[in-house]
């Protein structure tokens, strides 16, 4: 198991929250709030949601229950070099759950880790996808930021520029592309630097002319947008010209 360590203070719901002696809490709904103790480690959880903790210490709602196991490397036959996203289908969902139990007895533990590790299968990697919008407003904005991938101008300034509020953009990418600005600007740049390093140019030279200040932020961005590196990617063969 991982090491439990010191979170910063978060909102839970004051008739929905409990402590237990272990220093652990559990919660379901939060109309009413009050600060738990950042000393002690929290479990916040809710049916379809789980408390999320934020860079300001705030608990806020997400749409995904996370589960994080362990397993010991002698019995782990897997030897992916880097961590690899996987598919979560019904079954393999439940044994996470059911690995969570604290009263799971060993033998039923070790054979419900068997059944997990045979089950996990590499994602496939995520298409770039830059959708080109039709509205001429956005289009304008889609072709700057196509034309030069590194360009900064925030949203603002896009907005300006084509005569809009920043409200009135945000919709109409979202609308028009089924993204919202920053989503859509991240694949122009991921998927303009993809030619970039096929041609064996470094990660440092490709993130450079698509935007971003540093090789790692590129990475960063990369790694969450499609569940891989760009070399793993890369060796998918889908390069776009």
């Amino acid at each position: 198991m991982a090491a439990r360590r010191s979170r910063p203070p978060h909102q839970c719901d004051t008739q929905a929250c409990r402590t237990d002696q272990k220093g652990e809490h559990q919660g379901r709904a939060h109309p009413e709030t009050r600060h738990c103790p950042g000393s002690k480690p929290h479990r916040h959880e809710q049916p379809g949601a789980v408390g999320e903790i934020g860079d300001a210490g705030f608990q806020r709602s997400v749409d995904a229950v996370l589960h994080g196991l362990y397993f010991d490397p002698a019995r782990c036959h897997l030897s992916w070099p880097e961590p690899t996203p996987v598919g979560v289908d019904g079954l393999l969902a439940h044994l996470i759950v059911h690995l969570g139990r604290p009263d799971l007895a060993e033998g039923a533990r070790l054979r419900a880790e068997a059944v997990v590790l045979d089950l996990l299968r590499p994602l496939p990697a995520t298409p770039i996808d830059v959708p080109v919008p039709s509205d001429e407003r956005v289009r304008a904005v889609a072709d700057a930021l196509l034309a030069d991938p590194a360009d900064r101008r925030s949203l603002d300034a896009h907005a300006r520029a084509v005569g809009v509020s920043r409200r009135t953009l945000t919709r109409l990418f979202m609308q028009d592309t089924g993204m919202s600005f920053d989503r859509w600007r991240t694949h122009v740049r991921l998927r303009a630097a993809l030619p970039i390093l096929a041609e064996g140019h470094l990660v440092s030279h490709a993130a450079h002319l698509v935007g971003y200040a540093t090789p790692s932020a590129f990475l960063a961005a990369f790694r969450r947008t499609v569940g891989t590196s760009p070399k793993r990617y890369l060796n998918t063969g889908i390069v776009p010209k």
